[in-house]
């Protein structure tokens, strides 16, 4: 490890991005346990301040891959399958993706998910902690999440579960206390062979790696949106910049939902929520509750999961996309859908 870290370590003007090899050499001596923790901490302060490449991102993510249990998926599935990835630290905003995700599967369209416990900075409420909350159980074997997507449209992926060389770093991890570029790494594992993939990100900083690496990764749709905490999810609040991401180009997408009338001022009050606060929302809305103390999140919902239509296609144009979410929530049919989920799980108790 020590001539890979003197490299990167040398400050942000002198620092230099390891060949692919080399990384692929680091990932190795980091998940083979040859690293020491003291190690790991300076790669990755190192590689934070030094930022990250495309290459020494493919490296990390194909080696984890090599080592992970993936989800087999026949191509007619992988090839609709869309990857919903988001930030690994967790959430206070509203995680919209969630019943968004719940409202596009009820359509036919494969959705997969997935996220560990919770990290540092932030410690929000993980994916795996609200779907655990939702009755979801989380230590699905890859089996297991394959047949949910197949019959179920959507699946959820504890992904130190399975990927265990990552649950080895994690006390490094929470000891250094900043976001590293595990974090990038993580979220782009796909384990279920998507050939999709939505991504958020936080700081337009990171636009170009991000594209690079979803070029070198395979993926042949795919959208990039610098959302709420830096996960998928459009805020009602601003506008938004989404970036469609093809082989040759990056189109550059900007959404206003005072367009849709779905624009709501931003309220403190209502983005800084508990575990509970996010299942409880979920819940109300997919049952197609419209009190007042839900529109704000019920706005979100609606504007998300159409835009979702609108960019894969289901969708001829925002405004169709807002009227098929409307109709879901207001026949409870996303509230449906995820109580059949759930029931698939006890029947094979």
């Amino acid at each position: 490890m020590r001539q890979w870290i003197k490299q990167l370590a040398k400050g942000s003007n002198r620092a230099k991005d390891l060949t692919y090899d080399d990384a692929w050499s680091a990932a190795h001596s980091i998940f083979n346990g040859e690293a020491t923790d003291v190690q790991l901490a300076a790669f990755l302060i190192a590689q934070r301040i030094k930022k990250e490449s495309p290459e020494e991102v493919a490296a990390f993510v194909h080696f984890l891959r090599e080592r992970a249990m993936t989800i087999p998926l026949p191509e007619q599935i992988t090839s609709q399958l869309i990857d919903f990835s988001g930030p690994y630290d967790g959430r206070k905003t509203f995680a919209v993706t969630v019943p968004v995700s719940i409202l596009l599967a009820e359509s036919g369209m494969p959705v997969y998910l997935h996220s560990s416990d919770t990290l540092p900075p932030k410690r929000g409420s993980t994916l795996k902690a609200i779907f655990e909350q939702l009755q979801i159980p989380v230590q699905s074997t890859a089996e297991d999440i394959a047949t949910s997507i197949k019959e179920y449209n959507i699946g959820f992926g504890w992904t130190e579960s399975l990927c265990q060389p990552l649950s080895k770093i994690r006390h490094v991890r929470e000891q250094i206390e900043v976001r590293s570029f595990i974090n990038i790494v993580e979220k782009l594992l796909n384990l279920s062979h998507a050939q999709s993939i939505m991504l958020g990100i936080f700081h337009k900083s990171v636009l170009n790696t991000n594209v690079t690496s979803i070029r070198n990764l395979g993926f042949k749709k795919a959208y990039i949106v610098q959302g709420a905490e830096g996960s998928e999810d459009m805020p009602i609040h601003r506008k938004s910049f989404v970036y469609e991401v093809t082989k040759e180009e990056v189109n550059h997408i900007e959404l206003d939902p005072q367009s849709y009338g779905l624009h709501e001022a931003k309220d403190d009050q209502k983005e800084s929520l508990t575990l509970q606060d996010q299942v409880k929302l979920m819940e109300a809305i997919l049952h197609g509750e419209e009190a007042e103390e839900l529109t704000y999140f019920r706005k979100q919902v609606i504007y998300n999961a159409a835009a979702r239509y609108y960019f894969y296609g289901n969708a001829a144009s925002m405004e169709e996309g807002i009227e098929r979410v409307i109709e879901q929530l207001k026949n409870k049919r996303g509230a449906h859908h995820l109580d059949k989920w759930r029931q698939s799980f006890r029947s094979t108790k």
